[in-house]
């Protein structure tokens, strides 16, 4: 029987230690991936400490997963063994709800995620429904490719789902894990990117990344100077900021859209009725929409800024990513 090698913590905010388990029989819908390597994402950390309340332990950590096809299900016959693929923060959904059906696997409301109820990708290996298993075209570093099944695509999603144009102009609050990749993709689809940080470094490091404009992101007069130009602003922060300051920045029919965890979310209902304009919210995408996104960087060269770590190493990862050190992804590379 195979055994998986991994690293885990035993308890909320523990140490991540060596940690094996073996798998069970592998099902019929399933893939199992040898892992090359695998992002540390502040998920992983919320999960490590047991911040949403839906950890178990032990748990290993890990959803930005980059690794071989090592074995599949009987029913699986779209991925060759020895193909490269890559697996990010859900590992299941039901394919038989509306959503599934819809092909919004992603909002499944029996979906399962990688590293709740099941071991993540801080191991040898993986599994995992094939569904869920996206093939990595040519052209991707896979070294650096972990962070795109997560970061990429929750930054990446948001272009689609709110049919942005080339033409169109976008914001990007926050310029970290996600927002660095927000700046990246909107660059590259076309649009006209002006880059928000409290960061005066972050905001001259934008212009590298593709970003037209750069704005302090607590500087209300400088945001009020944009009012009713941007399109879409894509909030990529955990701060809490002036929201109503943002919602003014946007032009008729625009949206103000969350994929970092800010606090809190209030407007006055008469700044979004006037001129038709929204407030909302997104996961990460469906699976289709993952390999429309690892297409595009493939075409347009974007991969995400990381530092490299072993994965015996992992210990110093986290506390790396914890210290708000890391520029701007953190990889773990197998040396199992």
């Amino acid at each position: 029987m195979t055994t998986i090698k991994a690293y885990a913590a035993m308890r909320p905010g523990g140490e991540l230690k060596p940690f094996e388990y073996a798998p069970g029989e592998l099902g019929a819908d399933q893939v199992d991936i040898d892992i090359q390597s695998c992002g540390v994402c502040r998920s992983d950390l919320s999960m490590i400490d047991n911040s949403w309340r839906m950890a178990a332990y032990p748990l290993v950590p890990g959803h930005e997963v980059v690794g071989t096809v090592a074995a599949v299900g009987e029913n699986v016959t779209h991925l060759p063994l020895g193909q490269t693929v890559g697996l990010g923060w859900f590992s299941r959904s039901c394919m038989t709800c509306e959503q599934c059906l819809k092909g919004d696997h992603n909002l499944c409301l029996s979906g399962e995620g990688t590293i709740i109820g099941r071991h993540g990708g801080f191991a040898s290996r993986i599994r995992a429904q094939s569904t869920w298993v996206i093939p990595i075209p040519s052209g991707i570093d896979t070294r650096s490719a972990g962070p795109l099944f997560c970061a990429g695509i929750t930054v990446f999603n948001p272009l689609i789902q709110h049919g942005v144009r080339p033409t169109g102009r976008v914001g990007v609050v926050g310029i970290g894990g996600l927002g660095h990749l927000a700046i990246k993709f909107s660059s590259a689809w076309g649009t006209e990117v002006t880059a928000f940080s409290s960061s005066e470094e972050k905001r001259e490091e934008a212009y590298e990344m593709g970003a037209h404009h750069a704005v302090s992101s607590t500087d209300a007069h400088e945001i009020k100077k944009l009012a009713g130009t941007l399109d879409m602003i894509l909030v990529t922060a955990n701060a809490d900021l002036d929201w109503s300051a943002f919602l003014h920045a946007l032009r008729p029919k625009g949206t103000l859209h969350f994929v970092g965890a800010a606090p809190q979310v209030s407007a006055q209902v008469f700044d979004l009725i006037g001129a038709q304009k929204s407030i909302s919210g997104s996961p990460l995408g469906a699976p289709s929409t993952m390999a429309k996104m690892l297409e595009f960087a493939a075409r347009h060269e974007i991969a995400p800024t990381v530092e490299l770590f072993k994965m015996s190493e992992v210990s110093a990862a986290v506390e790396h990513l914890r210290s708000g050190k890391a520029r701007y992804r953190v990889v773990l590379e197998s040396d199992f």
